[in-house]
């Protein structure tokens, strides 16, 4: 049968399944969000809020600008940077003649935002959603749509000093979010693909070889060599040398050591990255974080765009639920990155190359740790910022509550008060202690005629009187000292 006596008979069934589910009647409508996708409340936003702010403290604090592209791209725009994991871009129908998909990450679209302005040079940073037809994994923070945080070096500079940096960033990222012990796995696709041409594969297969190899963080080494073997054709021989390279890892020591490799020295992709990585290493302790890089040759990276350094940083002993005698162990990497030397290339006029190098933080699965880690210490997580809630002592004092609050909110202080026109003072003493509101500002009928608010500081439920010319000035000091505590 034909492929158009195929379709013709598909249409034929959908059409025949839309009549009877017409005949059957309204369908009960299922109230759930989309597979690999979930809803976050407001202590959930609260807490991914705090994460944000670190991270883009830290990227602010190395100097790094922001930009913003498109959700979707050209289709071709993505096509072929992502190697075996192309597969998992999510297509979206006929969109007027262009053929469109939602982006896979955020650096295919930061090298043709380089490349279509033009520009030499730039350090950005880029938070935004990204979207992968995957198996999630909700518990890991494995999901279809999810946050990105990319910090991105584009230029011509001396070698590996951007690339330090960025490990730098990760290092302080990290320790800010107090996520536990970690550690920055750092690996040289020229040294992987000088193992590989050593070791005998054939240079068609190093990309293939590669994602397979990547999968070692994941899974044990008999599996990957029976991919190497079966499903990627290599010499039973072959694949046994690759093993006995991708088990080591060190520091200089392993430098050292694969110097002495006369086989491996032989080949000069092998002797420049491990030029590259010795002056890693180094720049590495100057930034004080030796003890927090290993260099791993099992560090693979399965995205084909990287040319040189590549890292991920993962965590070590970390707890995925909230119960307290859950199963201890690593969530994974967290954090990915490296140096891609071409891809801007792959869209510039003329193939103009534009060096880049940089990082992306992989906050779902940072996510999960810190919200497993509040339910399990049962951390309060405040959901507003609310410094001051005005409240009446008396009924009938809604108009000189709004008065109050206007005059507070053109001073810049976060400020409530209650929505019902005759509030009961006990409960409006409840509201802010159950919001963690610090401060509140009491009005009655005296207050009003003595020109005074009274201050009430809701964790000690202190009170005192001050004057209504002074009240900005004693409020945002009363402020500092709640806010200290």
């Amino acid at each position: 049968m034909d492929n158009a006596k195929i379709n013709e008979e598909v249409q034929k069934l959908l059409k025949l399944k839309s009549e009877l589910q017409e005949r059957e009647g309204p369908k009960k409508f299922v109230l759930k969000t989309g597979k690999g996708t979930r809803d976050y409340s407001p202590k959930d936003m609260a807490l991914r809020e705090k994460v944000f702010q670190v991270i883009v403290s830290t990227f602010k604090r190395h100097g790094a600008e922001t930009i913003d592209t498109p959700v979707f791209e050209l289709k071709d725009t993505l096509t072929g940077k992502y190697g075996e994991d192309s597969k998992l871009i999510y297509d979206l129908a006929d969109q007027g003649g262009e053929i469109l998909s939602l982006r896979y990450d955020l650096t295919v679209p930061f090298a043709r935002y380089v490349a279509m302005n033009k520009i030499d040079n730039i350090k950005r940073y880029h938070i935004a959603k990204v979207y992968r037809r995957d198996n999630p994994a909700m518990t890991r923070g494995r999901y279809r749509e999810f946050y990105q945080c990319d910090f991105d070096i584009a230029g011509q500079f001396d070698p590996m000093v951007p690339d330090a940096e960025c490990l730098r960033i990760v290092h302080e990222i990290l320790g800010g979010l107090d996520v536990g012990p970690y550690i920055v796995k750092v690996n040289h696709r020229k040294i992987l693909d000088g193992i590989f041409a050593t070791c005998g594969v054939p240079e068609d297969k190093f990309r293939p070889i590669c994602s397979a190899v990547d999968k070692l963080d994941k899974t044990f080494w008999e599996d990957v060599r029976l991919e190497m073997v079966e499903e990627k054709g290599l010499d039973p021989q072959v694949a046994d040398l690759i093993g006995e390279y991708v088990s080591l890892k060190g520091g200089a020591d392993l430098i050292s050591k694969l110097e002495a490799d006369e086989r491996l020295m032989g080949d000069k992709r092998t002797v420049e990255g491990l030029k590259d990585m010795k002056l890693l290493l180094k720049y590495c302790q100057l930034f004080g974080m030796e003890d927090r890089v290993s260099f791993d040759l099992s560090l693979a990276r399965g995205l084909d765009y990287y040319t040189g350094v590549i890292y991920e940083a993962v965590l070590l002993g970390t707890k995925v639920n909230e119960s307290s005698d859950s199963e201890v162990v690593g969530v994974g990497s967290v954090c990915g990155g490296g140096r891609y030397d071409n891809l801007v290339g792959m869209f510039a006029a003329k193939q103009k190359t534009v060096p880049c190098v940089g990082l992306s933080i992989g906050v779902e699965r940072i996510f999960s740790i810190l919200e497993a880690k509040a339910k399990r210490e049962k951390l309060s997580v405040r959901t507003t910022e609310t410094e001051v809630f005005v409240a009446a002592a008396q009924k009938n004092l809604l108009d000189q509550r709004m008065e109050l609050c206007t005059l507070l909110w053109d001073a810049d202080i976060k400020t409530e008060q209650s929505y019902k026109k005759n509030p009961k003072l006990l409960n409006q003493f409840q509201y802010c202690e159950e919001n963690g509101i610090p401060l509140c500002v009491i009005i009655g009928q005296s207050e009003l005629e003595q020109k005074i608010v009274k201050l009430r500081n809701v964790s000690t439920r202190e009170e005192r009187a001050v004057p209504r010319e002074n009240m900005i000035e004693e409020i945002r000091k009363e402020l500092s000292t709640c806010l200290q505590k």
